[in-house]
């Protein structure tokens, strides 16, 4: 959609210039790039083309408009919510800073940045399911269950990788992902809580749904909104709330049911075929092992490149040690900042000295972070029917995303550099 003078001519510069930034624009967004560094990027790009342009960004769609005011061009792309691609935006990064500095004239970075949606996927499909796997171990380690939780979490994440891999590429199942995967999920947990009696069927749940937890997009929102991106801020955070709603409906009914088919079972086969599960508590060194295992399972499914894999693991440590030891000694909400923090200052110190983008470890290292376990509790208690306490544990989930969100900002400004074209 075109709004202006139809009769303004055009310089066939310019022209390839504000098709580049349209298309910059689009990729962007598609790879999960938020409003304020969308926005910031496009225009410091813009400048270095000499064009007058203005953006507003929603997770839905961008205008774009160029020229003066009273003869203003506005262009309307109408674009799907992106998820994080950490390669795609190491790449665009890379074309966008060969723009501005005049390297590649714009036509050439529009080819270039058009040839990225013709890649295939950088990881194989069972190295992506291997990514659900131990992503739902790591976080069982992480929550201290034992042995035969974590097994039972890794195969939990396999049935969640195998329904998002197939709802990709089917538009019919996409919008009933979340709930289909938690109502299996759940279901499956609580049969083997039942057979087992671990008592751990929520927590195992918790790690097999882990990646499809909103936490890192409500925390996104957040910092839209605290940066005035009201409109992209309060459409993602409404968006974020629609995904725990799915997740918790999917979540309570999978209880119930795998209950139960638990008990059922149990008729059947006995009370003690799966109490092996409950002994072997873990060893302390799983923790660590875990951390290092974690953000390598995103780097995949979060589609980086192999060449920051190192970074996306320095990065997640960092947040992960940081947030741990200093919610321990000055409170959950402290740790949140300072983990935050960390990882938004060192990724701009990053991304200027070893050109790179800055939200190719930001995001890893958000997921470390985000409180989209607690969010999934507040919900669920919701649904059964204790208010008071969803509404108290909800509260937590606001307090701590605003402590991530303060430590994402604080983070970008304790570094002098000018990172914008980073973004």
């Amino acid at each position: 959609m075109i709004i202006g003078n139809p009769d303004a001519t055009t310089d066939p510069r310019d022209a390839a210039a504000i098709t580049f930034v349209l298309e910059l624009a689009r990729a962007l967004h598609m790879h999960g790039t938020p409003a304020h560094h969308l926005e910031t990027a496009l225009s410091t790009i813009a400048r270095k083309l000499a064009l007058r342009a203005e953006f507003f960004s929603t997770p839905t769609s961008i205008m774009v408009g160029f020229g003066q005011l009273v003869d203003q061009r506005v262009h309307l792309l109408r674009v799907d919510p992106g998820k994080p691609n950490l390669g795609h935006l190491s790449r665009l990064a890379d074309i966008t800073r060969d723009v501005m500095s005049g390297d590649v004239a714009p036509a050439d970075g529009l080819r270039r940045i058009r040839a990225l949606d013709m890649d295939p996927t950088r990881w194989p499909l069972w190295l992506q399911l291997m990514g659900y796997v131990l992503v739902s171990a790591a976080v069982a380690v992480f929550l201290r269950v034992r042995v035969g939780d974590v097994f039972v979490a890794s195969m939990l994440g396999l049935v969640t990788g195998l329904i998002a891999l197939y709802a990709a590429r089917t538009e019919d199942w996409r919008n009933v992902t979340e709930p289909l995967a938690a109502f299996l999920v759940t279901t499956l947990a609580f049969i083997v809580d039942v057979l087992a009696h671990t008592d751990s069927g929520y927590l195992t749940s918790l790690a097999g749904l882990v990646i499809m937890l909103p936490g890192l997009t409500f925390t996104v929102a957040l910092t839209e909104l605290s940066t005035r991106h009201l409109a992209s801020g309060t459409a993602r955070l409404s968006g974020a709330l629609v995904v725990f709603l799915g997740l918790g409906f999917g979540l309570a009914l999978g209880a119930k049911l795998g209950t139960f088919f638990g008990f059922a079972l149990q008729n059947l086969v006995g009370s003690h075929m799966l109490d092996w599960l409950a002994r072997a508590p873990l060893p302390l060194w799983t923790e660590w092992l875990a951390l290092l295992i974690a953000p390598l399972a995103f780097t995949v499914l979060l589609n980086a490149e192999a060449r920051d894999a190192g970074y996306i693991v320095l990065a997640c440590v960092a947040a992960y040690l940081t947030s741990r030891f200093a919610g321990a000694s000055m409170g959950e909400e402290l740790g949140a900042f300072l983990g935050a923090f960390v990882v938004s200052a060192g990724s701009n110190v990053v991304a200027r000295q070893f050109r790179r983008s800055s939200l190719v470890t930001v995001v890893p290292g958000l997921l470390i972070l985000v409180p989209g376990s607690i969010g999934f509790r507040s919900v669920t208690s919701l649904l059964g029917q204790q208010v008071e306490a969803g509404v108290s544990t909800g509260f937590r989930v606001l307090i701590v995303g605003i402590s991530l969100a303060a430590g994402l900002l604080a983070g970008t400004v304790v570094y002098s550099g000018d990172s914008r074209s980073e973004a």
